[in-house]
């Protein structure tokens, strides 16, 4: 019986695998998961898989509802408010939406496999070293809590066979402490690959909701995505107009300045976090940068470009730039980037118009592996 729940619970995932994929460049082009994150899992709504019902037999067949009474008597002899009007049956069979819980990790292999992500390359240079404990063998000494039940009845039924004291038509197996078998373990250090993103967007006046609504979406993606391939993983965020600054997630997506716009002052403060926090021998770092393309002068274009060449790139795995089209924004700076690093393949360039061109995006971020 366990075994038969097994295999039809594992039938039923794999048809909300296949509904999830179906779906879900329309769940990441309209957000629809991010507010049904919890800790570790998506509740996710899944359309069109019909749920238990009771069928109704034919009338002349009996049944629990035998006896006196007419079509549209009520139930249980109770009578309906006088005057009362009754509502039209609908003709159509309802929508049926279930909610599902999926893990992070069993949507990032969904992503994975829509957008043919490839694994990430982990740059090599990770020294921090994580000890994890392994079970290995069996011993006759431990704690009950690592007692193994199947071998310690093993055990107790080969013994009551050798003394003659099992009786197949009375069977009884009752353990003595000489029985008794645990787990035993060892401790092997392992290594751990870690890995922060820094996420880098512009706020000033030209950035609008909508705009701040895309990178939402997509640094989700990007997170989901991440998370999957580096047991460590950390974000960090940094705002900025004229003047950079580090803030948490939320101010990230909710705030909104007036003033302009100096993107080289966001680069700097990234360089800095580096210096301060992350050693590259032993961090895979990951800096992405949104904006609508409207910076202050040439020289500090040129200035963001000599950041990147002699501070960033040599330290970083890639450096991500999705520009996001704004009605105000000018829209020159990623083609200034891509005129200074056509042939650098570290930069990683995207032109986000709308929601929709979301998933090309990421795929566009992602899809080499860096």
């Amino acid at each position: 019986m366990s075994l038969k729940i097994d295999q039809d619970h594992s039938r039923f995932r794999a048809i909300v695998r296949g509904k999830i994929r179906q779906n879900l460049r329309k769940y990441i082009s309209q957000g629809e998961l991010i507010g049904r994150k919890g800790k570790d899992l998506v509740s996710i709504p899944i359309p069109q898989i019909d749920i238990p019902r009771f069928r109704f037999g034919d009338k002349q067949q009996g049944g629990a509802g035998q006896g006196d009474g007419e079509p549209g008597d009520p139930m249980g002899g109770e009578e309906g408010e006088e005057g009362g009007e009754g509502k039209q049956a609908g003709q159509g069979a309802g929508e049926h939406n279930l909610e599902v819980d999926v893990t992070l990790e069993e949507l990032a292999d969904i992503l994975g496999e829509e957008l043919q992500l490839p694994d990430i390359q982990d740059k090599g240079k990770s020294k921090i070293i994580n000890a994890k404990d392994r079970y290995t063998g069996i011993r006759r000494v431990g704690p009950e809590s690592l007692r193994h039940f199947r071998r310690t009845y093993r055990e107790a039924l080969k013994r009551q066979i050798s003394m003659g004291s099992y009786s197949p038509d009375k069977p009884m197996v009752v353990p003595i402490p000489d029985d008794r078998r645990y787990r035993s373990w060892k401790t092997q250090p392992e290594p751990v690959a870690n890995a922060v993103i820094i996420y880098m967007m512009d706020v000033s006046g030209s950035m609008g909701d909508e705009q701040k609504e895309i990178v939402r979406i997509e640094s989700f993606w990007i997170d989901t995505w991440l998370q999957k391939q580096y047991k460590g993983l950390e974000s960090r965020y940094i705002i900025h107009d004229a003047v950079a600054r580090e803030v948490d997630r939320d101010t990230f997506f909710h705030t909104r300045e007036s003033g302009g716009t100096m993107i080289s002052s966001a680069y700097k403060l990234c360089s800095q976090l580096v210096d301060d926090h992350y050693p590259p021998d032993e961090w895979n770092i990951y800096p992405f940068h949104f904006s609508d393309g409207d910076n202050w002068s040439m020289d500090d274009t040129l200035a963001c470009v000599d950041i990147l060449k002699q501070k960033l790139l040599p330290r970083v795995n890639m450096f991500a730039y999705g520009q996001v089209e704004s009605p105000y924004g000018s829209g020159q700076f990623i083609k200034d980037l891509r005129e200074h690093f056509a042939k650098d393949d570290r930069v990683i360039t995207s032109e986000i118009r709308d929601k929709d061109a979301i998933v090309n995006s990421i795929k566009e971020f992602l899809g080499k592996g860096a």
